[in-house]
């Protein structure tokens, strides 16, 4: 083991969080010292390099809700950074379709909820949404024009530029094993080497509550990896659709249903289901981690939970083993999509937190000791928030 290495600041994580972190810190501190650990080689690894690339405009969240404010925040952020800095977006807007009268229903409140968020959304009968979209069907939609999309991958790895040049020392292949708070800071194994710092930030994502664990903080919450399956329309299906086209969601849960979005490099992907995987990093059906299983199956929580949805879960799984299964879900709103048509694409796994009662933790979460913090639960739209969650985090350290 190398000399122990001092630093103001280190953050272990170098996804869109950690990126956004590390960035807003220097431009407040300029002279000080920030390390990024990261235990992969490259940045954007898994959530932040893995999701369906949306900028969100905040129709789903609780107004006064922490996700309601980071994603109206981060909405224009998020454009105007890219706008800055010459990055692909494309503010497309989003439809949402609802194809029975309980789903109607259903749109009518989130048409509400979009208006408490500040957003300017338009309801649409089924002739004007055929209109606008004649691939798709349904009785009624809403129109959300804010909503676009991009690569938060590449926005990931610029933010991560902009704070090396100004100074941050980054180090991939080194996963923190150790974080000890001394009487002045706190110390931190990471890889091989020993680091000291004054403060030390959690953005890792799917290891968040392992890291907090790592410090002997006690939680009432764990991290549940739940995988999102997508598929990727064949190119002739490339002009299919003008909008992001999604289904009403169900209110009782954290997903959004599958839907067809447009990606930045022109094709259209259709996902994701959610399917509670065997492994952090359970990409495939095939990828189970024993250790991690058994952390899963071990907590209580996790049992509450499944046993609340279990039958939500079981038609989760259904759609992922049998191939139909999934494309009835998108037929119901698109039905010229055909079998021949899904082609194999990444899956994703989503980081979602789940308390002792089985309930899913739906805001951010912090987790903050004298020279700690963790960022415990950071649901989407984590991404499109990146810049607002990372302004808090410094203001928390303040």
């Amino acid at each position: 083991m190398n000399g122990s290495k001092h630093f103001h600041l280190i953050i272990a994580g170098a996804g869109i969080i950690g990126a956004a972190t590390a960035r807003e810190y220097l431009l407040r501190y300029p002279s000080h010292r920030v390390l990024v650990v990261e235990k992969e080689s490259q940045p954007a690894k898994h959530q932040s390099g893995r999701n369906s690339g949306v900028i969100h405009a905040g129709v789903y969240y609780q107004p006064a809700s922490l996700k309601a404010k980071y994603c109206r925040e981060g909405l224009e952020q998020t454009l105007s950074f890219c706008r800055r800095h010459q990055l692909p977006y494309l503010q497309c807007g989003k439809l949402i379709v609802a194809t029975s009268a309980e789903q109607k229903q259903r749109l009518e409140t989130l048409y509400r909820q979009c208006l408490d968020n500040d957003l300017n959304p338009q309801m649409l009968s089924a002739k004007e949404l055929r209109k606008k979209e004649p691939a798709i069907t349904g009785q009624a939609a809403m129109h959300v024009a804010q909503t676009g999309i991009t690569d938060y991958a590449l926005l990931t790895r610029t933010m991560l530029f902009q704070a090396a040049e100004s100074g941050a020392e980054i180090v991939f292949n080194s996963e923190v094993s150790a974080i000890t708070e001394t009487g002045s800071g706190v110390s931190v194994l990471a890889g091989n080497q020993q680091y000291q710092a004054e403060k030390f930030i959690n953005c890792s994502g799917l290891y968040a509550d392992q890291l907090i664990r790592l410090q002997g903080i006690k939680t009432d919450f764990q991290i549940i990896p739940f995988r999102g399956e997508y598929f990727r329309l064949a190119d002739k299906h490339n002009q299919l659709i003008r909008h992001l086209i999604y289904p009403v969601p169900d209110p009782a849960l954290p997903f959004l249903g599958v839907h067809l979005t447009r990606m930045i490099d022109g094709g259209i992907t259709l996902g994701p289901n959610a399917v509670l995987a065997m492994a952090k990093e359970g990409y495939s059906r095939s990828k189970v981690d024993i250790q991690e299983l058994k952390q899963i199956l071990t907590f209580r929580g996790c049992w509450l939970l499944l046993k609340r949805y279990w039958r939500s879960g079981l038609l989760e799984l259904y759609s992922s083993i049998n191939k139909q299964a999934y494309l009835r879900r998108v037929q119901a709103y698109c039905p010229e999509i055909r079998r021949a048509d899904l082609l194999p694409y990444r899956s994703g796994v989503r980081a979602q937190a789940v308390n002792l009662k089985g309930e899913l933790v739906h805001d951010f979460k912090f987790v903050q000791t004298d020279f700690t913090l963790h960022l415990g639960n950071a649901p989407s739209p984590a991404a499109t928030s990146a810049m607002p969650i990372a302004r808090a985090i410094v203001d928390k350290l303040s």
